[in-house]
């Protein structure tokens, strides 16, 4: 049986940032960001990455496009290792992964054009001629749902949900197979999100887009994504596709997520887990398992022993002594 290949596989992934204190600046100790992340995206797949805020979700994303350089593991891009690659020979890989903001506006320079905006990343690249490059983005602007004659507006001219999906042309314009969405849709009203989340699901099966999902609605990541990794403090708690984490979660932290979401029907009563506690501090984190501090279920174990990222079930993973 051939081995299946990757469009995306992250390994180990840590992202640790130095705290420095005093006129010297001396590091006296670490943010741990993002703390030993594992997982893989296959054409066409998209893996929806979910947690609390400040979970460490959009470092992840972020360093594994080399937006930011990461501390320690492996980051693989259709196959070859981009975790070290010099700038240069980066560059090929940076065309095959973009990344879509969640400010739509912050986004997106104020002193240039939309058309500018999108053919920004062809004119970097040296992809066509100006001429070819007008037709390009103009075709871009048809496809995400605006009219070609809106090239020649400003960002402020646009509504949120139109910068969004100006910011979506500008990921499709060197025609990526991996699209980093980093809260994507949080920034707008609710009618506009399904909107633009169908926009992305239909260029998904046009372009076979693998997509990194990175968001803390719930509701939203079940409707766009085939499999779901938790996150807390750093790290992946659980890791199933979407069916299996909505149907059995089997992390506590899980559990506590799925119970905030609403049930769009007024006769089923779902019982809310509210957490105890504040989530530590990613300066300091819990010796053993992260979550022990606010988990109802917790033992002694659990305060001294970190728990691994186990199989429970065919694909199912979850870090957890009690499973």
């Amino acid at each position: 049986m051939a081995e299946r290949s990757f469009v995306l596989e992250v390994k180990d992934l840590k992202k640790h940032f130095p705290v420095k204190k005093g006129l010297l600046r001396r590091t006296v100790g670490q943010v741990y960001a993002v703390d030993g992340v594992s997982f893989t995206i296959g054409e066409g797949e998209t893996l929806g990455l979910v947690g609390e805020s400040g979970c460490g979700k959009s470092t992840a994303g972020r360093a594994i496009l080399r937006l930011i350089e990461p501390t320690a593991g492996s980051v693989k891009m259709l196959g070859q290792d981009i975790t070290h690659l010099p700038r240069k020979a980066l560059r090929p890989y940076r065309q095959q992964m973009q990344i879509v903001f969640q400010d739509p506006f912050s986004s997106l320079n104020p002193r240039m054009t939309a058309g500018a905006i999108v053919g920004e990343p062809l004119f970097v690249h040296g992809v066509a001629n100006a001429r070819e490059r007008r037709e390009r983005v103009a075709a871009l602007f048809e496809r995400v749902g605006l009219r070609a004659a809106q090239m020649a507006n400003y960002p402020h001219q646009f509504s949120g949900g139109q910068r969004q999906r100006i910011g979506i042309a500008r990921a499709l314009a060197l025609g990526p197979k991996l699209i980093v969405g980093d809260e994507p849709v949080s920034a707008l009203d609710v009618s506009i999100q399904a909107q633009v989340i169908n926009l992305l699901q239909d260029l998904q099966r046009e372009r076979k887009l693998s997509y990194l999902f990175i968001s803390h609605n719930l509701a939203v990541v079940e409707h766009i994504s085939h499999r779901i990794a938790v996150m807390y403090l750093g790290r992946i708690v659980e890791h199933a596709d979407t069916r299996a984490i909505f149907k059995s979660p089997q992390h506590p932290y899980t559990e506590a997520l799925l119970s905030a979401v609403p049930v769009p029907d007024p006769s089923v009563k779902r019982q809310k887990r509210v957490l105890q506690g504040d989530v530590p501090s990613p300066v300091n984190p819990p010796a053993g398992c992260h979550f022990h501090t606010r988990c109802p279920y917790a033992v002694a174990r659990c305060k001294v022993e970190t728990p691994l990222l186990r199989e429970t079930a065919p694909g199912h993973f979850v870090s957890c002594h009690l499973r």
